[in-house]
């Protein structure tokens, strides 16, 4: 595979950057990523949800008094927010001209999890997306401080029910286990104390804030430091703990690089986010940079939404109901703002499970069959059914390759661009699928390029990168 599909996989979700990354090389589409701008107004979808904790109180006491009717309604629109919420987001992922930062905000919403089951209100689910795309690029430090103070993650970890003398240890657990430090570098009482520290942290309006009332005044030891602490201190302190850098330098290569980093590459990473007092944009650069240089590719399998996105990509199905994606995604166990638990997705070889591989290769032979995919054709794609027979909406499909070719130079046009290596049994498929006598201007030539690259996407190398 070249290294410009390759990375254009790794940084974005298909390979629509290939050319950039050719055309500037890596440094400066970096820079054009960290560049990027983003719409920070509202969705008009969320104009009548509610965003105040009046609202919100108003609309739980019109649930509560409403007939079964009007309950019905609100709560459909709760639902429709939610799914245009995620549809939103799937539109940003697929058209932006340079995705890295689309994809940084997925990491980072897999990293602090917060669900959209839980917390059931759509605009502080909007919020959190907001703190993560505004601080993808920024300080891992203050990203941690606003994600930690939002009402999204204060109602998903419980913290709403952490009082003085009543404590609820979720939120303080969570931020040392997997938003920081990991398991092995604190200890039971840095968890009692941090809930002591984080008691009263309640809902806000726009972020969360304490309640007196609630709140811990009596002076806690945190990591050997003591005093009155509250929720920026203990990041603080955190902040200086020796093993701060290595859990997210991992999550941040098993993301982007490989499933199973060295630790040597771990630490040599940590230790340089250390340096530069742990901003995101020169570790990226620093990874990137140095891991581009490197030969090395078939170290990641693809997460559902570089499938699918790659696989429209290739394509050319630009009109795909992005609900649709979501629903693909969600079969693919990839649900956004669903993750089963804080751990978040596992990624790795979860992502291949034999039910995984067989949706994948369904999804691929319907749509390289000029078919579109829809809720009822993925709800039916299990081991033991036939394919759906059904009569289903016809797409055009078209796939890019030269034309002037023949035979070899088009299968090795779609190895580049697909597989991180071909072999001879491979090979020899290929070019019994496209025969030596193959004519790439003859009418039907695009899809008997189709059924290679149908072939192609079924093959365990297509699946990683």
């Amino acid at each position: 595979m070249k290294k410009s599909n390759l990375w254009s996989l790794r940084l974005g979700f298909s390979g629509k950057q290939a050319a950039q990354i050719e055309k500037l090389g890596l440094e400066k589409f970096l820079k054009h990523s960290f560049d990027s701008k983003f719409d920070d107004k509202l969705p008009a979808f969320l104009d009548d949800d509610p965003k105040t904790l009046i609202e919100l109180k108003e609309l739980k006491e019109s649930i509560k008094t409403a007939d079964s009717e009007a309950k019905k309604k609100l709560l459909k629109k709760e639902v429709y927010s939610s799914v245009e919420l995620k549809k939103c987001w799937i539109s940003k992922m697929r058209n932006d001209e340079f995705p890295l930062r689309e994809n940084m905000v997925c990491f980072w919403h897999n990293h602090f999890v917060s669900t959209s089951q839980k917390v059931k209100v759509n605009y502080w689910i909007y919020q959190h997306n907001m703190i993560l795309r505004e601080n993808a690029f920024g300080n891992f430090k203050e990203l941690t401080k606003q994600i930690l103070k939002s009402n999204a993650m204060i109602k998903y970890l419980d913290n709403v029910d952490n009082k003085k003398g009543k404590f609820n240890e979720n939120l303080s657990r969570e931020l040392l286990e997997l938003f920081t430090l990991g398991i092995g570098n604190y200890s039971e009482s840095d968890i009692k104390n941090g809930a002591r520290a984080l008691a009263g942290l309640n809902y806000g309006n726009e972020e969360a804030h304490y309640r007196s009332l609630a709140q811990d005044f009596s002076d806690k030891t945190y990591f050997g430091k003591t005093g009155n602490w509250n929720s920026d201190d203990l990041i603080d302190i955190i902040f200086e703990q020796k093993n701060i850098p290595y859990l997210i330098t991992r999550k941040i290569l098993k993301w982007f690089i490989d499933d199973s980093p060295s630790e040597d590459l771990v630490v040599y990473y940590g230790d340089y986010f250390r340096k530069v007092k742990f901003e995101i944009q020169p570790l990226l650069i620093k990874i990137f940079i140095e891991e581009y240089k490197k030969e090395k590719s078939g170290t990641k399998i693809k997460n559902p939404l570089v499938y699918i996105l790659q696989l429209l990509d290739e394509l050319h199905i630009d009109d795909l109901d992005d609900e649709m994606i979501l629903f693909f995604l969600k079969q693919q166990g990839m649900d956004l703002y669903n993750q089963v638990n804080v751990k978040g997705w596992d990624g790795g070889n979860s992502w291949l499970t034999s039910q995984i591989y067989l949706q994948r290769n369904n999804t691929s032979d319907l749509l390289c069959s000029g078919r579109s995919i829809t809720r009822k054709v993925l709800n039916n794609m299990n081991a033991d059914d036939e394919k759906p027979k059904a009569a289903l909406e016809k797409i055009d499909v078209k796939i890019d390759f030269d034309t002037n070719g023949n035979n070899k130079t088009i299968i090795s046009e779609l190895s580049n661009r697909l597989l991180f290596k071909v072999n001879d049994s491979m090979q020899k498929d290929m070019e019994n699928l496209l025969k030596y006598d193959f004519d790439p201007q003859e009418a039907h030539a695009n899809f008997a390029v189709i059924r290679l690259f149908n072939y192609i996407t079924k093959l365990p190398e297509y699946q990683l990168i």
